[in-house]
């Protein structure tokens, strides 16, 4: 029930259809108790010529003891409650469906939000698959568990209306017909205690299958150079071999036990009919009677199957609803605090404090950090691989939290901010430029959504971006790919600049932006570059030092340290590892023999 009160809240906005089922539920359940009589009338009153019953005399009057009129009745009667039953199945698909699915997509989107909501170390830690999976196959649990009332309703009205209609014909058979109850009952009950750890294992498979599925695509390029296909296929087809096996075993277990509820009935069903046709010869029940209370016996253990397979069913939907509900309470480990500040556009002033920080894994990714950088100042990070510069460019956008120390910007504590006013604050340029699989112009407009046509060709123009897309046959309307990869590197890093340019934030953070290209392309974006750090505080990252040369200062790192600050002619006298780094990329290059 607790799982239940949870997801309730959907069903708010749709009050007035979650009210047209509730009425369609009343409505199906009066039209199953009515069912059988018009079969009564026929073969008690038409065939068998017994006084009508009162409400035939009250419909057809002085006809009543006319036999082909009490026939006609009962044909004309059956057709109307046939024509009902299946006027209110129609309805009930029309709003359980439309509630079922508006539900679900109100669920699946705040799992959506949040999932984009968690920090960075989270998803450093969760498989994209995983969290496909849940996204997209398990959020239709929560609506599923709500849409599993309108049926047990249903069933259990139309269990409860029929059993008061036999208890009146004949109490014992009455008794008689709900005495396989607390069978079922137990059986679903044990059931549901066991089932829950084979099907939480079940998913685990399946989502490590689609996990599977997403690496392969992502690293696709990869897979295809080193000819790793058939390795990629046989990993998937292991993985895949063993989730059918684990879901063919599961679905076994679920279908022994709609074997055992089955059967449970259908002894019920018999000796409802033995006791009953006994009372038939006896004289007890009239053939019309003993044929309303068959119809409605087998009307009781219908709702009654259903309940419990359903009872069982919902298992499934349980476990699913357990595990997003687990990721949507998974609190973000950098989040607003209490009276987080919005800010305004800051000037640009940053300050490190004795900043510290690991990752989970690691220890000591950055020690001590302490620095401070004044508005416009453009800041050169070098050093070797693993250094921390990345990882430090990325507390300022707080995709992590220093474990130690605190991030200054214009004087106040970043993590006073609110995040979404401190990342309108910056602006960042990745070593791999990350494009959406939509046109160039809305691939630029993602650095401000309001951003007009021609704002955009002008970030372009700066970006030194408009020429090449001018000659691609659709020009701004030019769909990129899936991340860009219609597009070169060169082109894609120079519509991350243009993004950039067109976000015109005061801080600005380039992660080697120009790493992967070739020498001519490198040199049409740092021109882009140059014009970009103009009046911006700047974070550069760099393992070529040619690319740092108009910078202010220059951060030397080594070992989550930072071991030289300066320019490049006091660097190169006062800290050997600058020296060093310059050496090495300033020896010609060896030419081969």
């Amino acid at each position: 029930m607790r799982l239940y009160w949870r997801v309730l809240h959907y069903l708010k906005p749709y009050r007035g259809l979650a009210v047209a089922s509730v009425l369609i539920i009343a409505a199906t359940a009066m039209a199953s108790l009515l069912t059988p009589w018009p079969l009564k009338i026929l073969v008690d009153n038409a065939l068998g010529g017994a006084p009508p019953p009162r409400i035939v005399v009250m419909i057809l009057g002085p006809l009543a003891g006319d036999r082909a009129a009490v026939l006609a009745l009962a044909v004309a009667g059956g057709l109307f409650i046939a024509f009902f039953n299946n006027l209110m199945h129609v309805l009930e698909n029309y709003v359980n469906t439309k509630l079922n699915l508006s539900m679900g997509l109100d669920f699946r989107s705040d799992l959506f939000r949040h999932s984009q909501r968690l920090s960075m170390a989270f998803h450093d830690r969760r498989r994209s698959g995983m969290l496909i999976y849940q996204i997209s196959y398990q959020c239709d649990a929560a609506s599923g568990l709500i849409m599993a009332v309108p049926p047990l309703a249903t069933n259990a009205l139309t269990l409860f209306g029929m059993f008061a209609v036999i208890y009146l014909i004949d109490p014992k058979l009455a008794l008689l017909s709900v005495s396989i109850v607390p069978l079922l009952y137990y059986s679903t009950r044990y059931y549901v205690k066991h089932i829950q750890p084979q099907i939480v294992r079940v998913k685990g498979f399946e989502a490590e299958t689609l996990s599977v599925i997403h690496e392969a695509i992502s690293m696709i390029r990869v897979i295809a150079a080193f000819g790793r296909e058939d390795h990629e296929y046989r990993r998937y087809r292991a993985q895949g071999t063993q989730a059918v096996d684990e879901r063919v075993r599961l679905t076994v277990r679920q279908t022994l036990f709609s074997l055992a509820v089955n059967m449970t009935t259908a002894c019920g069903t018999a000796l409802v009919l033995g006791y009953g046709a006994y009372h038939a010869l006896k004289g007890r029940l009239t053939v019309g009677e003993l044929l309303v209370i068959l119809s409605y016996v087998a009307a009781v253990y219908k709702p009654l199957e259903a309940i419990s397979q359903t009872v069982g069913s919902l298992q499934d939907q349980i476990v699913s609803l357990r595990l997003t509900l687990e990721l949507l309470d998974t609190i973000p480990e950098v989040s607003d605090p209490p009276g987080a500040r919005v800010s305004g556009r800051a000037l640009g002033q940053v300050a490190f404090e004795g900043v510290q920080f690991r990752y989970a894994d690691r220890v000591d990714t950055l020690k001590e950090i302490d620095f401070e950088v004044v508005p416009g100042q453009r800041v050169a990070l070098v050093g070797p691989t693993g250094a921390g510069k990345t990882t430090l460019i990325s507390l300022i956008l707080r995709f992590y939290d220093p474990t130690h120390g605190r991030i200054l910007l214009d004087g106040e504590d970043i993590r006073s901010l609110t995040l979404e006013s401190l990342r309108k604050q910056v602006s960042l340029v990745l070593q791999e430029p990350l494009l959406f699989s939509d046109t160039i112009a809305n691939n630029i407009r993602y650095g401000r959504l309001d951003a007009t046509m021609d704002e955009i060709i002008d970030a372009a123009k700066a970006a030194n971006a408009h020429q090449f897309i001018c000659k691609l046959p659709d020009g701004y309307d030019t769909v990129v790919g899936e991340r860009g990869a219609k597009l070169s590197g060169g082109e894609r890093q120079r519509i991350s600049v243009a993004r950039a340019f067109l976000k015109n934030a005061p801080i600005l953070l380039l992660d080697e932006p120009t790493s992967s290209i070739d020498s001519r392309t490198e040199a049409v974006i740092l021109d882009a570059l140059d014009r970009l750090m103009e009046g911006r505080t700047t974070f550069l990252v760099a393992h070529r030092l040619s690319t740092i040369r108009s910078v202010d200062t220059i951060l030397v790192m080594d070992q989550g340290r930072v071991v030289g600050q300066g320019s490049h002619e006091s660097l190169l006298h006062t800290c050997p590892l600058y020296r060093q780094l310059y050496e090495l990329q300033s020896a010609p290059q060896r030419q081969p023999a």
